[in-house]
Formats: structure tokens, C-alpha cells, sequence
């Protein structure tokens, strides 16, 4: 087991700085993923961004269980952030009107996926916190 691991230690600050650059280079490469596409490189290329994102997510926040960053109660995280991602839907279609009246449409047409999306995310994690809480 490695939560917690290192919170206290030396090593705590070196894994905090370590968490955030890598949670900063996930958005950097989803964004360059984004970019290459509407620059017309090949697919691949925005893959390749995606793909390494996904590392970094990954590497982030294994240097956040080292430093037990969070409670190592994950279901009352959980209920935490289904209520925030339920909250979160309609906020992102305000968002996202706001984007559509100022004639960004193609923004608030993602963006209107993305609320979706956090409502989703809200539901399955409140059916995993009903069907694995105990």
C-alpha cells in the first residue's frame, strides 16, 4: 500500500510539486490534442497528446495517494463530488448559453455535451456509492 506513504517525510513536498506539474501537463497535452486537430494534423498526432494526458492524470495522482492528499474515505469523497457534478450540469449549460448568445456556437454545442457528461458523472457515482458503501 503506498497511501500516505510519503505524507510527513522528506519526500512529501517533492511528491506535492510532482502531483501538481503533472495534473498541469494533463491539461497542457488535452489541449495540444485539441489544437492539433483544428490545425488539420493527422490523427495521430492528437492521439498521441491524449494518450500521454492520460499518463499524466495517472502519474498525478499516484503522487497524491503517496502524500495522502485526500481522506482514505473514498465514499464520502465520492458523495461530495456526485453533488458537485450534479451542481455541475447546470452550471456548464449556463455556461454554455452564455457562450451561444455571445455567438460561440460551437463552443456551447461542447460545452452542452460536457454538462451532460457531469451529469452523468454525478448519477454513477451515486449508483457506485449505493451499490459499494457499506
Amino acid at each position: 500500500m503506498i497511501y500516505g506513504l510519503t505524507k510527513g517525510t522528506d519526500f512529501e513536498k517533492l511528491c506535492d510539486g510532482a502531483a501538481k506539474a503533472e495534473a498541469a501537463e494533463v491539461m497542457t497535452y488535452y489541449a495540444l490534442a485539441r489544437m492539433a486537430k483544428e490545425q488539420g494534423y493527422p490523427e495521430e498526432v492528437s492521439e498521441t497528446f491524449i494518450e500521454m494526458a492520460n499518463q499524466e492524470a495517472v502519474h498525478a495522482g499516484f503522487y497524491a495517494t503517496l502524500n495522502g492528499k485526500y481522506n482514505a474515505d473514498i465514499w464520502q469523497i465520492a458523495e461530495n463530488y456526485a453533488a458537485g457534478e450534479e451542481k455541475g450540469e447546470e452550471q456548464v449549460n449556463q455556461f454554455a448559453q452564455a457562450f451561444r448568445a455571445a455567438g460561440m456556437n460551437e463552443a456551447a454545442d461542447e460545452m452542452e455535451i460536457f454538462a451532460k457528461q457531469e451529469g452523468h458523472h454525478g448519477a454513477t457515482l451515486r449508483a457506485m456509492i449505493e451499490k459499494y458503501k457499506k
